[in-house]
């Protein structure tokens, strides 16, 4: 199990999760993955928790979604987690009915991103299939 109170640098980060240097910072930029520090020489640093979010991005990519998606994946997530997205006051006396209401908002948000995962999965899989026959075309020219 990680420690998850190290942090690592960007290139331990870019080799842990098979991407590149320039995606990361990208990613950075558009606030989709915030370093959670920075060393005393400006350097970030990222927590495991940076990486799992990573991970998640890096996931969504292969299946299409855009970076606006990305963002409100991740802040449902964020939401469902307690996290940054958890909406304020949740925890209030007397606002229970309304952080109900939320956390229902939140759950069919997540319901519609699985939804929508499916469909794209399941688009992927045709196009393999077709790789695969055409695959098999071209070997079939070796014979």
């Amino acid at each position: 199990m990680p420690d998850e109170t190290a942090t690592m640098q960007i290139g331990e980060l870019a080799d842990r999760t098979e991407m590149s240097l320039r995606t990361i910072r990208h990613y950075d930029e558009v606030g989709l993955l915030t370093p959670s520090g920075r060393s005393e020489g400006g350097f970030r640093l990222y927590t495991h928790d940076d990486y799992l979010r990573l991970m998640v991005i890096r996931r969504m990519k292969p299946l299409g979604f855009s970076l606006d998606e990305m963002a409100e994946l991740l802040r449902v997530v964020d939401a469902l987690d307690g996290g940054a997205g958890d909406a304020a006051g949740a925890g209030d006396a007397g606002a229970g009915d309304e952080g109900d209401g939320r956390d229902q908002a939140t759950r069919a948000s997540l319901a519609a991103f699985v939804d929508e995962t499916v469909e794209r999965r399941a688009k992927l899989e045709r196009q393999l299939a077709m790789a695969d026959e055409f695959l098999e075309l071209l070997r079939a020219r070796l014979r």
